[in-house]
């Protein structure tokens, strides 16, 4: 897998952004532009070939284009597909590098105390399934919000894509580097933060997730809380939260269906618990961020 490694001293330049939604069967045309392009899916699957390279895009997952390659649709693609889209360009250096290139870049990096003032460089692979997509999807509503609004500082949107990207970037090193050079009990960790992250949105419990791995609960809540910084508790409901944003930022759902879909019943409670992390409403949160740009061409 090919990874663009690109400079970030200067943010990168946005050119368009928006929301593709197809209300009849679709196939990609076949075009080669001289900008990069992400895609994230968002509903059914997107049929897309770069090259050689045939791509099924489904619902998180994240596809780069890399700008003076040929790419088109390689099959008709079910009405009702959906994915969001932006385009730019890179403003300092930038090159793809290969897994192993990237395995000793960050390995490296993991020997410098002073890696975190030095590094200005994001990784974004050429497909991937980042396991915070609500996050990412978050990002890219205020971005599309900010394109739309017409701001007297256009220069907003050029840093927050860099953000998104980012984001993206810190998700792909993070996932990277868990099956490298990894001890016994940060693997056990991962598993049981991808399993929690996995039934979030399920009636899920501290207790629940002792029983599955075979832990003392309160041994649990001790381990989680030494390498983590939060406690589990805290963990189940920012990805819950995190889940309830990403609805609220690009769907219609109301509050309550919301709260049930992240698999919490009561839904002043899930108010409470939203304002108490968010410092704001659910319906305060839903009106930041609502300008878009939609086409299905």
């Amino acid at each position: 897998m090919q990874t663009l490694k690109a400079d970030i001293q200067k943010p990168m330049q946005f050119i368009s952004a928006g929301q593709f939604v197809s209300e009849v069967p679709w196939s990609h045309s076949r075009r080669s532009i001289d900008s990069y392009e992400v895609i994230i899916g968002v509903q059914g699957t997107l049929y897309i070939q770069q090259e050689d390279t045939p791509h099924e895009v489904k619902p998180g997952d994240v596809l780069l284009l890399l700008p003076n390659r040929v790419h088109f649709g390689h099959a008709v693609c079910d009405k009702d597909v959906s994915f969001f889209w932006f385009h730019f360009h890179c403003s300092g250096n930038h090159t793809l590098i290969d897994d192993a290139r990237m395995a000793e870049e960050l390995r490296l990096l993991r020997t410098r105390q002073d890696a975190e003032q030095l590094v200005a460089d994001i990784y974004i692979p050429l497909f991937s399934t980042p396991r915070g997509i609500e996050r990412l999807n978050i990002l890219f509503q205020q971005l599309l919000h900010v394109a739309n609004a017409n701001y007297y500082t256009y220069q907003g949107t050029h840093y927050l894509l860099t953000t998104l990207l980012i984001e993206l970037s810190e998700q792909t090193i993070s996932e990277f580097t868990i099956g490298h050079n990894k001890k016994h009990s940060e693997i056990n960790l991962a598993r049981i933060m991808e399993w929690t992250r996995i039934h979030a949105l399920t009636n899920i419990s501290v207790c629940s997730i002792a029983e599955k791995f075979n832990y003392n609960k309160d041994y649990l809540s001790r381990f989680f809380k030494q390498k983590t910084g939060m406690n589990l508790q805290e963990y189940i409901h920012l990805l819950k939260l995190g889940k309830a944003k990403d609805l609220l930022s690009r769907t219609n759902q109301n509050i309550k269906e919301i709260a049930q879909t992240v698999g919490i019943r009561d839904e002043k409670y899930f108010m409470k618990l939203f304002k108490k992390y968010e410092q704001m409403t659910p319906s305060e949160f839903r009106k930041a961020f609502y300008l878009t740009h939609m086409n299905n061409k």
